[in-house]
């Protein structure tokens, strides 16, 4: 069983109808405390960070890994038995599993033979089929994961499950604990239940040989491993050894399904979904308790009357599936995958993505570039990041870091510089604080390079002195509605957002189109271009010059002008400050690519930050951001990722 600390000061002694007697563990997202019920059940608790209680987004993830946890049959995983999500500090307590991981019983026992190997994988495969069966794919499944209780493997950590869609597939930032991902966990491809088996696959290995078979000294080379090594199972036994082989297939559609290695485990014809009869044979073949080399957990030893799905007579166990979802369809999934170089909506083929990526990686060395692609370790097994090529500087300057990840990992801060005068965007008050949607946006793509907020330190910078400072360290990223251009040397990794040139009107203002500013007032601020791409649609009948948008508001308000010309965003930024409705019209003059801006051949950074950003439109973080900087806008802003900017 796992070892239960004490608890420390300022932790509560109570949450809800649970007494806390012990620390379980502690993560990035929060504390597992070991609770007893006033009835005397023993429960495991997750408490949210209190750092976070005020983070409406940790809150939504907090709440979605509660669905994904009560959708799933209590017998292959941790029951939920209470939770608490409008609280101060939110929690989450489950049944409490007394029993160790499966990396834990390997380490400290060995790797697993005979029965014992072959209970863990019908085990593991019934809770892996009943887990799709609720249309939900884990997206950790590995040996960390896997508990070893009494009554058979348990599945637990839903921190990063996601609910499926109807088609089967989520597109998402890489995430997921890197030696047991799939090729395309790595591309930040869709991901679905195929993805699962791939690390069932390597989890299996795992258990028979005691090592992980994707290890490498970097996760560079645990990046290659995945994409082009072959994994050696010549030494498992038949049927155990050809399923794990096909699970750990690389093309995804070559993979079978959790139902049809739970079938041909147990010997039935695998031309349909697993009932849950069969579930129940699982479940109760992984409990059993081994008497001999010829014990009736013995893969393919089972009667089959091959016109039957099943040999067991007694009551299945009972699967929740909720009336709204369909049952999976998912024998095969889809031939191609979206790759994070194609606007959502478009498709193509995984393949060049996967090498350039393996390319791109190795070719900038970055031991942490898989981890800065948004990968997490599971909630409470986070590695301990490789700083081993990353030496100290010896002249007393900044540390000489081959890519920004790399310098994440090694030290978890960054610098980040950022314009210092854009209400919405990016503000610096009188007391050195931040805010707006970009100083938001930063510290989202930090934390995905493993950065915590406290880690991160912002730089007001002018467009002038950004190539210099990212080429000397003194800042390690640049987010500051900095268009991608083939001048300044820099690397652009993005776009994060796709800006237009537009015009902002007061609300009820009778412009409602390009050609209602023909013979208008059109302020113009200081070194602008926006004016430009106005007058290239319609002719002004006289410009206001201003220094500052400041200015061009406060002349809009008092009817000085009828319109601001401008980039969409900052448009929104400027007006939402003010206490009267203002609407920018939609025109989308122009396209302004913003992006991240690294140091020149960063590489290994640009695919991290790139990734990290598609992940945030994939799970709805930039349309959060948006509504929450600029609602009091009649705006209607990009929510779609935009096409991508190819690294290198």
């Amino acid at each position: 069983m796992p070892q239960i600390g004490p608890l420390l000061a300022g932790d509560p002694s109570r949450l809800g109808s649970f007494r806390l007697s012990g620390r379980i563990g502690e993560g990035g997202q929060g504390v597992v405390f070991l609770g007893v019920s006033d009835t005397g059940e023993r429960a495991a608790i997750k408490l949210l960070h209190v750092r976070f209680s005020g983070d409406t987004i940790a809150r939504s993830r907090f709440a979605r890994e509660l669905r994904a946890s009560q959708r799933v049959a209590s017998f292959c995983t941790a029951k939920v038995i209470g939770a608490d999500l409008e609280g101060d500090v939110p929690y989450i307590a489950s049944e409490y599993i007394d029993g160790r991981s499966l990396r834990d019983v390997v380490d400290s026992d060995g790797p697993l033979r005979g029965p014992a190997l072959e209970r863990l994988a019908v085990g593991t495969a019934t809770a892996l089929t009943a887990i799709h069966h609720a249309s939900i794919v884990h997206r950790d499944f590995k040996p960390d994961n896997v508990l070893i209780a009494a009554d058979g493997p348990r599945v637990v950590d839903f921190g990063i499950a996601r609910i499926v869609d109807s088609t089967g597939t989520i597109t998402s930032r890489a995430i997921g604990t890197p030696a047991y991902m799939a090729p395309e966990q790595i591309a930040g491809d869709e991901v679905g239940p195929f993805t699962d088996v791939f690390a069932w696959g390597a989890t299996i290995a795992f258990a028979a040989t005691g090592e992980t078979v994707f290890e490498g000294s970097s996760i560079a080379v645990v990046l290659n491993r995945i994409l082009n090594h072959e994994v050696d199972v010549s030494a498992l036994p038949e049927p155990l050894r050809s399923v794990v082989r096909s699970s750990l297939a690389k093309p995804a559609a070559s993979r079978p399904s959790a139902d049809q290695i739970l079938l041909r485990l147990l010997g039935h014809p695998e031309n349909a979904d697993a009932s849950p009869a069969v579930l129940t044979q699982g479940v109760r073949l992984a409990a059993a308790r081994p008497v001999g080399d010829n014990d009736a957990t013995r893969l393919a030893r089972l009667p089959v009357n091959p016109g039957q799905r099943t040999t067991h007579s007694s009551s299945p166990v009972p699967l929740p599936r909720p009336p709204d979802i369909p049952p999976p369809s998912w024998q095969t999934p889809p031939p191609t995958t979206r790759a994070l170089t194609e606007p959502i909506g478009r498709k193509r083929s995984r393949t060049p993505w996967l090498v350039l990526l393996v390319l791109v990686v190795l070719a900038a060395g970055g031991a942490g570039a898989a981890y800065a692609m948004g990968w997490r370790p599971a909630f409470l097994s986070a590695p301990a990041p490789d700083t081993t090529t990353d030496p100290a500087p010896t002249d007393g300057g900044p540390a000489s870091y081959s890519s920004v990840v790399d310098k994440a990992a090694g030290t978890g801060k960054l610098t980040i510089g950022m314009r210092d005068s854009l209400p919405g965007i990016a503000l610096m008050a009188g007391d050195k604080s931040w805010a707006g949607f970009e100083v938001d946006l930063a510290t989202e793509i930090a934390e995905a390079l493993g950065v915590p907020r406290s880690g991160i330190t912002f730089r007001a910078t002018s467009k002038q002195e950004r190539p210099g400072l990212l080429d000397a360290g003194e800042v390690d990223l640049v987010i500051s509605t900095y268009a991608i251009n083939d001048v300044d040397q820099v690397s652009f990794a993005g776009p994060y957002y796709l800006a237009h040139v537009d015009v902002l009107v007061k609300d009820g203002s009778p412009i409602v189109d390009a050609a209602g500013l023909e013979g208008r007032r059109l302020c113009q601020p200081a070194s602008s271009l926006s004016v430009a791409a106005v007058q290239r649609r319609v002719k002004v009948v006289e410009l206001v010059p201003v220094t500052t948008y400041s200015e061009c508001v406060d002349h809009l308000l008092a009817g000085r002008v009828d319109a601001i010309p401008g980039d969409d965003l900052l448009l929104a930024g400027f007006a939402n400050r003010e206490n009267i409705r203002f609407k920018v019209l939609g025109l989308k003059l122009t396209d302004e690519r913003y992006a991240v801006a690294l140091k020149k051949g960063d590489e290994g950074g640009c695919t991290a930050v790139r990734a990290a950003v598609a992940g945030l439109y994939a799970d709805g973080t930039i349309k959060t951001l948006l509504d929450k900087h600029f609602s009091k806008v009649e705006f209607a802003p990009e929510e779609k990722l935009p096409a991508m900017q190819p690294c290198g």
